[in-house]
């Protein structure tokens, strides 16, 4: 009795992988503010899962606007943002925070809660997430060790300076692993030797799968990094060479 012939599958060769879904998509991308000029202008950009790059531009730029329609906190004027592969002008407000989730934020002017410990504000995404103490407590102890503040875990907000203010909102935003980390001006607070340190973090959180943007002033830093550069000027984007400021 004869076996039926198998159906001829394609050469590895022949096979294209499909291209990965962007992290992030900006599609001539215009924003302003009421009637007041735009404050981007036909920003046009991707972030591919995986990838680190560094956001540069004079103050002004747009480098603020543009972070804050990276996170849903704002809309688009005309073109297209898409994150996740979903256009956030499609987004219901309903469903904004589930597409929140999956970004880490380091805002500049830190957002802590006053009422919370410095472990309690790193925890509050894990918290959030349903998860309990006894499963989280050793990973946030370890985390605000790493970031300075192992002996300052049980201070409160006020009791901090703004460098370890800066330090703890770096921690709760990468608490959790995000898909995504978005950061402004994450070592402004910062001496270089914190800056140096806290930027391993981000290339080792990037080496374990996170997209990370991050905004910066810091020359020095963006260029011993060796990574892509988005440069912003009077509200138009272009790309820069790795480790490149200006």
């Amino acid at each position: 009795m004869s076996r039926k012939a198998a159906t001829p599958s394609a050469s590895p060769a022949t096979v294209k992988a499909a291209k990965p879904e962007p992290v992030v998509r900006f599609d001539t991308v215009g924003m302003r503010y009421g009637r007041a000029p735009e404050v981007l202008k036909d920003v046009a950009f991707t972030l591919a899962p995986g990838s680190f790059h560094f956001l540069t531009g004079p103050s002004g730029a747009g480098k603020s606007s543009l972070l804050k329609l990276i996170y849903l906190a704002a809309r688009p004027s005309r073109g297209r943002v898409e994150l996740f592969g979903h256009d956030v002008a499609q987004v219901p407000r309903r469903d904004q925070p589930f597409l929140r989730r999956r970004i880490g934020v380091v805002f500049q002017e830190f957002r802590l809660l006053e009422h919370l410990s410095a472990f309690d504000n790193a925890a509050l995404p894990l918290r959030l997430s349903g998860q309990k103490p006894a499963a989280y407590q050793d990973d946030v102890r370890e985390l605000l060790g790493w970031v300075g503040l192992g002996k300052r875990m049980h201070a409160m907000p006020a009791a901090l300076s703004g460098g370890e203010k800066q330090r703890l909102a770096i921690a709760r935003a990468v608490v959790n692993r995000p898909e995504l980390l978005r950061a402004d001006e994450p070592t402004g607070n910062v001496d270089h030797e914190m800056a140096v340190k806290i930027l391993r973090l981000f290339l080792e959180l990037n080496r374990l799968g996170t997209t990370v943007l991050i905004a910066s002033h810091d020359r020095e830093l963006v260029e011993a990094s060796g990574m892509p550069v988005l440069a912003l000027n009077e509200g138009k984007l272009k790309r820069l060479k790795p480790g490149t400021s200006a």
